[in-house]
């Protein structure tokens, strides 16, 4: 089985700017590049795992998301970063206005789904993983999922590459 590192898209591995509506919005946060060369270097392999409620509350459609991902994938690359996969939840509980986006479900985090999903798709072991995110919600999806979960500010201001530098 193999171990990955599950990244929260905005905000920890791309700067946040609530609701990506442009493709030229998209930038890495520069210290993330240097943590993810050095996951991929200890055998991790990296997935970004995110909740795009955008798209349930109109601000912007699936195909969006798939082209941001397209774009960051390959900023990535040309960084010597490889994600094996995206994945994204378009749905939302309450705010969702397009009907079938409107919902709860098992991949909006805080719920495991996307990690599961991921899992189970390349044959991960999620108890030597880790989710990274910038919010509870992505500490918590980490942890129901039985990854070791952290917030990406502590690693970032610690230097830490989440205690899974030995």
């Amino acid at each position: 089985m193999k171990k990955a590192i599950f990244l929260d898209r905005d905000g920890t591995l791309i700067e946040d700017v609530k609701y990506l509506s442009s493709l030229n919005q998209i930038k890495i946060i520069p210290k993330m590049i240097e943590f993810c060369k050095r996951w991929q270097s200890m055998g991790y392999e990296l997935f970004v795992i995110t909740n795009q409620s955008g798209v349930a509350r109109g601000y912007f459609d699936e195909e969006f998301v798939q082209e941001t991902h397209k774009v960051l994938n390959k900023m990535l690359l040309e960084k010597n970063i490889n994600v094996k996969a995206f994945y994204y939840c378009p749905h939302h509980p309450e705010f969702g206005t397009l009907g079938h986006y409107k919902k709860e479900c098992e991949c909006r985090k805080p719920n495991p789904g996307m990690l599961l999903s991921a899992a189970k798709e390349f044959n991960i072991d999620l108890k030597t993983s880790l989710m990274i995110g910038d919010s509870a919600h992505d500490v918590l999806a980490g942890k129901r999922a039985g990854c070791k979960s952290f917030l990406v500010k502590n690693i970032i201001e610690n230097e830490s590459f989440g205690g899974f530098d030995q």
